[in-house]
C-alpha cells in the first residue's frame, strides 16, 4: 500500500545499497519474469508505489546527496534522498530545489521524478521536469542508461518511434479539450500519461530526461539525478487574502499571476476550520469563507499586488515562524481533508486533477454540482494559480454499492476536466485510480502511442505493470475490500498513508514518531504499524491474526507516546491500537514479566506503602546488585517517596473550611523545605462573590440547572472514602519540624476559599514524586482556590494496565476510581500529565457507558489550565531564569501546553521545553530491550538542550518518566512547574 485506495500486495522487498545493486535486482527479476517496482517515500495517491512483484526500497541506502555546485546551480542526488535534506543543503547558498510538495519532508527526489512532482512554487518554478538535467536510468533486465538532451543513452528504437509520430507528438498531446494552439491559455500542469512525450520533439531539444519525468516507475529505474537549484529569495512575504467564497477565491487566482507570485494557494474555511482562528498557534486568517496563500519575494511585491487584488480583507505575513504555522495548514491538508466535520472519512482518488487557471472558477462550481448530484462532500484546496485542485471525496469504497457510485462518478468527473481543457493528473500522476480515462482525454490514437513508448523501455513489460499502459480498472485492487467490518478495523483504516510519521528530522514541538527516526524503519513508523495491523486483520499475509508475532514485534519498539494522535493529520492513535492489541495478543496466556512488574506498577507502590517498606526497598536497590525480573538491567529503581503525598492532615472533598496554604489545618502553618518559604494563607479570588462556588466544569453535573458546585445550594456529599492530605515532609529528609515555637492561630479571620478544585493524587505523585503535591497545593491555594485531594492510592487512571495491555484490569481499576471518587464539584486538577491523558481520553474510552466517565473526563485540568480557568487574575511569582526541559510527550498529543508557555512567561521563565519525546515513555524505557532506543530518543533533543543550556538555567519537566529520564542520562534534577513556582512564592 501506499497513500492511495489501493492494495496489492509484492513477493518481497529489497532494498539496495547501490547502483549496481540495482542493476542486479533487475536483472534477476527479468530472469525469473517478476515484475519490479520502485518506491521511494510512498506516499503517492494514485496506487502506483504499490506493487504484486519486488519493491525496491530506494530509501533504506540510496539516499545520498552527492553533490553540490553552487555556481552552476546544480545538484547531484540519489533517489532515495528526502527532499528535505537537499532543501537543507543547499540553503546555505541561498539555493533551493524549485518543486516542493506539501509532504516534503518525506517525499524523496526519485518519487518526485516518478510522478512529475510540482507543489506549491511550482507557479514560479516549474515542475520537476523542469527542473533535472540528467538521469541515470537502469531498465528491466539491468542495462543502464544515462540520459539528458539529445539521443544519446536512448533505448533502441526510441527515435524511430518518434520520427514515425512526428504529427500526432506535435497536434496529439494537447487534451482534448484544449483549445488549439496560439489560442489556449497557459497550462502548466498537463501530468497526465507520458505527458512529457512531446519533449522529444527536435524543436524542444530532444529532451530525454524530461520526458522520463512522470513515467511513474514502468519504464525504468532511476538510480542517480543531476537537478537544477533555483536561487531562494531572502525575505519572502506571505499575503493572505480573504473572500466571500471559493469560487470568488478561484475566479481571482489567475489575475494575480502577472504580479510574479511564487504561490498562488486557496483553501476554504470547511478545510480551514478553527485551525485559522485567533488561538490556534497560527496568525488569525483575515476575514472571509475563503482564502488565497500568496507568497512574493519581498514585500514591495506584496504591495504592488495588494493594490491590484480586490479582497475582502488582507492579512501580509513577514515574520518566518508566522509563515510556517501558516503554511502547515495548508501542508496538512492531505490529511485533515480526510475527516469530514461529522467525523466521515474521506479518500483520495481525484486528489489533483487541473484545469487552465482561467477556467478555475467556473470548473469549481460545476464540481460541486457533480459531487451534490452524487450525494458525496469534498472539500477542494490546492494550487488555484495554477488550476490545480486537491480533494479528498467520502466515497463508500466497502459496500458494491459504494463501489459503482465511486466508479460512475470518475467516469463523469473525467469527462468535467476534459470540457474545461484539463489534465486528469496536475502532478500526482495517474497511477491505478485514472489510467483507465486516460483516452477520454488524450484520445485512443496518443493513449497507443503510449503504449509504444513503453514497449520501447520495457519491452518485457516487467516495470510497474498495471499502470499508465494497459491499466487495471479504477475499482479494482481497493485495499478496504480485504478488511472486517468492526470498529477496530475502521480505526487502522483511517490511516491513509501520507506519512508525515516517517519525517527525519527532530525538532520542533511535534513528536511523531521517535522509533522510526531512531531505526529507519518503516514498521517502526506509524504508518507502518497501521499497515501491519491492517494485514493482520485481513488474514491473508498475516495468518496467525492477533497471536501474529510479527505484529508484536512491530508494536514492541512503539513508544506510547501518543504523538501520532496529535501529530498525525488524521489521528492515527497507535498507542490506543498497541493496548488493544496487547489485549487480544495476550488473552488467555502469561505475559511477559513486564506487564506484572511495570504493568501493576500502582498497586505493588501502594503494597509498599501500606507495610511501611519505602525505606526498605530503596536500601536493597541501591546495595543488592539484583535485577528486579521483568525490567532492563541498565534501569535504576527511582528512590520511592517514605511518606506517601496523601498521608497527612488536611481536608476531603466536599468538606468546608479552608485549610493553610501548604494544606495544614486553618491556623497552623509547617516550617518551610529547604528553598521554601511558608506561604500566605488563601486569599479571595479577585471578584470573586463571597459564598459562591467554582465555575461550571463542561460534562459535569447531569440534566438543566446547575451542576455540583456551580451556585449557591448544600454541598454535595462527600464521595465514598476520601481521607485526609497534607504536606509532608521531603521524601528522605526524615520527621519535619514541627510548628514554629509560639505558633497560634492565625490572626484575623480565615479568608473566604475560592473556586473548589480537587487534586488527584495520582500513582506517581503518591509514591514517588510528593514534593510535586505538596508544592501543588502551595501554589493553588495561594492562588486562592479551595483545594481538597482525595484518598490516596484508592483512586487510579489506569494508565499503567493501559499501556500493557491489560485492558479489563484498566476497567476494574477505574470503576473503582469513579466509586471512590464519588461527583467531584468542580475542576480535577491532575498533575502528572500521561495521568490527565488518561482520565481525559482513555477512562471515557474504556467506559463508554457510564456517565460518571464521561463527566470526570471533562473536568480534568493541568495545573496550568487550573489556574488559567479559575484563578485568571493571580499574578505568580517572577522568578526571571532561563528554563529548559521536556514537554511530556501525552501534553502534547492529548492536552495541550498554551496554558503552560503562558504561565511561564507570566513567571519570567524564559526559553522553551524540548518536543519529541524523552525516550523513557512509562514503562517502555524500563522494559528489556528498550534502553538502546531510549537512549537514542532522548539524543534526539531533550540531551543535547540540556547540555546547551545556561548554568543558571532551571530545568522543568511535569511528567515523573520525563524527571527520571533527565535525572538518569542528564545527571541532573528536573522538577514540576508547581515546585518552581512554589519556591518563589
Amino acid at each position: 500500500m501506499d497513500a492511495s485506495n489501493y492494495r496489492r500486495v509484492p513477493v518481497g522487498v529489497v532494498a539496495p545499497r547501490d547502483a549496481e545493486d540495482v542493476a542486479a535486482a533487475l536483472a534477476v527479476c527479468a530472469g525469473a519474469g517478476v515484475p519490479v517496482v520502485p518506491r521511494g517515500g510512498g506516499t503517492s495517491i494514485a496506487g502506483q508505489a504499490t506493487g504484486v512483484g519486488v519493491v525496491l526500497d530506494l530509501t533504506r541506502h540510496m539516499n545520498a546527496l552527492v553533490s553540490v555546485d553552487p555556481a552552476a546551480r546544480t545538484a547531484v542526488v540519489q533517489p532515495g534522498l528526502v527532499l528535505d535534506r537537499l532543501r537543507d543543503a543547499v540553503r546555505p547558498y541561498g539555493l533551493t530545489f524549485g518543486p516542493d510538495p506539501s509532504t516534503h519532508a518525506r517525499c524523496t527526489l526519485g518519487g518526485m521524478i516518478g510522478n512529475n512532482a510540482c507543489g506549491a512554487h511550482s507557479v514560479a518554478w516549474g515542475t520537476t521536469a523542469d527542473n533535472v538535467t540528467e538521469l541515470a536510468v537502469a531498465a528491466y533486465g539491468g542495462t543502464a542508461h544515462r540520459i539528458g538532451t539529445g539521443w544519446t543513452g536512448a533505448p533502441d528504437g526510441l527515435r524511430e518511434l518518434v520520427t514515425a509520430h512526428l504529427g500526432l507528438l506535435r497536434t496529439g498531446m494537447r487534451p482534448v479539450g484544449m483549445p488549439p494552439v496560439g489560442k489556449a491559455p497557459a497550462f502548466s500542469r498537463r501530468i497526465s500519461g507520458y505527458g512529457g512525450l512531446d519533449a522529444l520533439l527536435p524543436e524542444h531539444g530532444v529532451q530525454l530526461a524530461r520526458a522520463f519525468c512522470g513515467s511513474e516507475g514502468t519504464l525504468g529505474v532511476v538510480t542517480e539525478a543531476v537537478v537544477r537549484l533555483v536561487e531562494a529569495p531572502p525575505a519572502p512575504v506571505l499575503a493572505v487574502l480573504g473572500y466571500a467564497d471559493e469560487s470568488a477565491a478561484a475566479d481571482a487566482a489567475a489575475g494575480l499571476l502577472p504580479y510574479g507570485p511564487l504561490t498562488v494557494e486557496g483553501m476554504a474555511e470547511d478545510l480551514v476550520g478553527d485551525r485559522g482562528s485567533a488561538g490556534s498557534g497560527a496568525p488569525a486568517l483575515p476575514r472571509g469563507r475563503a482564502w488565497l496563500f500568496v507568497e512574493m519575494p519581498d514585500e514591495g511585491g506584496a504591495r504592488a499586488l495588494l493594490r491590484a487584488a480586490d479582497p475582502l480583507d488582507v492579512t501580509v505575513v513577514t515574520d518566518p515562524a508566522a509563515q510556517r504555522a501558516l503554511w502547515r495548514i495548508r501542508e496538512d491538508a492531505a490529511g485533515t481533508a480526510t475527516r469530514m466535520p461529522d467525523g466521515r472519512m474521506a479518500w483520495p482518488g481525484w486528489e489533483d486533477c487541473a484545469v487552465p487557471p482561467a477556467r478555475l472558477g467556473a470548473y469549481l462550481r460545476e464540481f460541486r454540482a457533480l459531487l451534490a448530484a452524487h450525494g458525496l462532500r469534498g472539500s477542494p484546496y490546492g494550487h488555484f494559480g495554477e488550476g490545480c485542485v486537491h480533494v479528498r471525496i467520502d466515497f463508500d469504497l466497502v459496500s458494491a454499492a459504494g463501489v459503482a457510485r465511486f466508479r460512475a462518478f470518475s467516469g463523469e468527473l473525467a469527462d468535467l476536466v476534459v470540457a474545461h481543457g484539463g489534465s486528469l493528473s496536475g502532478e500526482h500522476g495517474d497511477g491505478q485510480a485514472r489510467a483507465e480515462l486516460l483516452p477520454k482525454m488524450y484520445g485512443a490514437e496518443v493513449v497507443r502511442l503510449f503504449g509504444a513508448y513503453k514497449d520501447v523501455w520495457d519491452p518485457a513489460g516487467g516495470m510497474n505493470p498495471g499502470m499508465l499502459v494497459r491499466p487495471a480498472r479504477l475499482d479494482e485492487n481497493l485495499r478496504f475490500a480485504v478488511l472486517p467490518a468492526t470498529s477496530f478495523a475502521g480505526e487502522v483504516a483511517r490511516c491513509v498513508g501520507v506519512a508525515k510519521c516517517r519525517t527525519t528530522e527532530p525538532g520542533g514541538t511535534g513528536v511523531m514518531c521517535p522509533s522510526y527516526r531512531v531505526t529507519g524503519e518503516e514498521r517502526h513508523s506509524t504508518r507502518g504499524r497501521a499497515r501491519l495491523l491492517h494485514e493482520m486483520l485481513a488474514g491473508e499475509i498475516v495468518t496467525d491474526g492477533w497471536r501474529s508475532a510479527e505484529v508484536a514485534e512491530a508494536l514492541d519498539l512503539c513508544l506510547g507516546c501518543k504523538g501520532c494522535r496529535s501529530d498525525c493529520p488524521v489521528g492515527v492513535d497507535m498507542a490506543a491500537y498497541k493496548a488493544e492489541f496487547l489485549h487480544r495478543h495476550w488473552a488467555g496466556r502469561i505475559r511477559p514479566l513486564s506487564h506484572y512488574t511495570l504493568g501493576g506498577l500502582p498497586a505493588w507502590l501502594r503494597l509498599i506503602s501500606r507495610l511501611r517498606a519505602a525505606g526498605a526497598v530503596n536500601a536493597a536497590a541501591r546495595l543488592l546488585p539484583v535485577t528486579v525480573p521483568g525490567l532492563a538491567p541498565e534501569r535504576a529503581l527511582p528512590e520511592l517517596a517514605r511518606r506517601p503525598f496523601t498521608r497527612g492532615t488536611g481536608r476531603r472533598p466536599g468538606e468546608g473550611g479552608g485549610g493553610a496554604a501548604d494544606g495544614s489545618p486553618p491556623g497552623r502553618g509547617t516550617a518551610p523545605g529547604p528553598g521554601l518559604t511558608p506561604a500566605p494563607g488563601p486569599a479571595p479570588v479577585p471578584g470573586a462573590v463571597p459564598g459562591a462556588g467554582p465555575a461550571p466544569v463542561p460534562g459535569a453535573g447531569s440534566g438543566p440547572g446547575p451542576g455540583p458546585g456551580s451556585g449557591p445550594g448544600p454541598a454535595p456529599a462527600p464521595g465514598p472514602g476520601p481521607a485526609p492530605v497534607g504536606s509532608g515532609p521531603v521524601p528522605g529528609a526524615g520527621p519535619g519540624p514541627g510548628p514554629a515555637p509560639g505558633a497560634g492561630p492565625a490572626p484575623g479571620p480565615v479568608p473566604v476559599p475560592g473556586p473548589a478544585v480537587t487534586l488527584w493524587p495520582d500513582t506517581f505523585t503518591e509514591y514517588l514524586a510528593p514534593e510535586a503535591g505538596h508544592a501543588a497545593l502551595r501554589v493553588l491555594r495561594a492562588a486562592g482556590l479551595d483545594v481538597s485531594v482525595p484518598r490516596g492510592g484508592r483512586v487510579c487512571c489506569g494508565l499503567t494496565y493501559v499501556s500493557t495491555g491489560r485492558l479489563d484490569r484498566a476497567r476494574r481499576v477505574l470503576r473503582r476510581t469513579l466509586d471512590t471518587v464519588g461527583e467531584v464539584p468542580g475542576p480535577v486538577t491532575v498533575l502528572e500529565p500521561s495521568c490527565a491523558a488518561a482520565l481525559r481520553t482513555d477512562l471515557p474510552a474504556l467506559l463508554p457507558d457510564d456517565p460518571r466517565a464521561a463527566r470526570l473526563a471533562a473536568a480534568v485540568r493541568t495545573f496550568a489550565e487550573t489556574l488559567e480557568e479559575y484563578a485568571p487574575d493571580w499574578r505568580p511569582p517572577r522568578l526571571d531564569r532561563a528554563v529548559v526541559g521536556q514537554t511530556h510527550c501525552h501534553q502534547h498529543a492529548v492536552l495541550g501546553d498554551g496554558p503552560d508557555r503562558r504561565l511561564r512567561e507570566r513567571a519570567g521563565l524564559v526559553g522553551g521545553l524540548s518536543g519529541g519525546c524523552c525516550g523513557l515513555a512509562g514503562n517502555f524505557g524500563f522494559e528489556p530491550g528498550h534502553h538502546e532506543v531510549s537512549v537514542a530518543c532522548a539524543e534526539e533533543q531533550l540531551l543535547p538542550s540540556l547540555r546547551a543550556a545556561p548554568q543558571d538555567a532551571v530545568i522543568q519537566a511535569d511528567g515523573f518518566s520525563c524527571r527520571t529520564q533527565i535525572a538518569q542520562l542528564g545527571g541532573v534534577r528536573a522538577r514540576h512547574l508547581a515546585e518552581l513556582l512554589a519556591e518563589g512564592l
